[in-house]
């Protein structure tokens, strides 16, 4: 994650101004909240580590990225810590803007993948929300424009389950009114709630 007062730019507007931070951590506080029904143990690499701190009430361990250059280095990063505890386990990179993610969906798209590197490509078919190694096997993060067809290029493999509210990222806020109308967490949902812009 970047710093919540920079991340996210192209969801400036959905909210006042000076409530941008707490809306980008309630976007990830969401995530959080149903990931951590599924996955044995969650690690944020976070830009600025103290700007994310009250993430970790979540059961999220946050580490800094060691100046890693780009999320796809950050990914590296935070794969060779988990790594090191335990070489055998599947790893899984999640995008932090899934408000209104539900904990059966990923727990199904963990199902679908069984044993293989897989992928779930986001609404628009062309974005990653979740990236999954094989069990011991290299993450290979391509996340960037074009993601979705890198990782397949790359011999992930697509879950081909519904999942909308793991395919829904939001980015800007038409991406956010299509979250809300799937039900957003209750984080996201309070922001919103106290903080729209009329």
């Amino acid at each position: 994650m970047k710093p919540p007062r920079v991340g996210k730019s192209r969801l400036r507007g959905a909210v006042e101004e000076r409530a941008h931070p707490e809306l980008v951590l309630a976007l990830a506080a969401d995530t959080l909240a149903a990931a951590s029904a599924v996955a044995r143990r969650i690690l944020l690499v976070a830009t600025d580590p103290a700007a994310v701190a009250d993430l970790a009430r979540f059961g999220a361990e946050i580490t800094g990225d060691a100046g890693a250059p780009g999320l796809n280095s950050a990914l590296r990063h935070g794969e060779a810590l988990l790594r090191a505890r335990d070489p055998h386990s599947v790893i899984g990179a999640l995008q932090a803007d899934l408000p209104a993610l539900r904990a059966g969906e990923l727990a199904a798209a963990f199902a679908e993948a069984g044993q293989r590197r897989a992928f779930v490509a986001d609404a628009a078919g062309t974005g990653t929300t979740l990236l999954l190694s094989a069990p011991g096997g290299p993450l290979s993060p391509r996340f960037g424009n074009g993601s979705a067809p890198a990782h397949a290029d790359s011999g992930a493999v697509p879950v081909t389950a519904a999942l909308p509210t793991l395919r829904r990222d939001v980015d800007t806020p038409d991406d956010l009114a299509r979250a809300e109308e799937l039900g957003l967490g209750k984080w996201t949902a309070a922001i919103l709630w106290e903080r729209r812009v009329a």
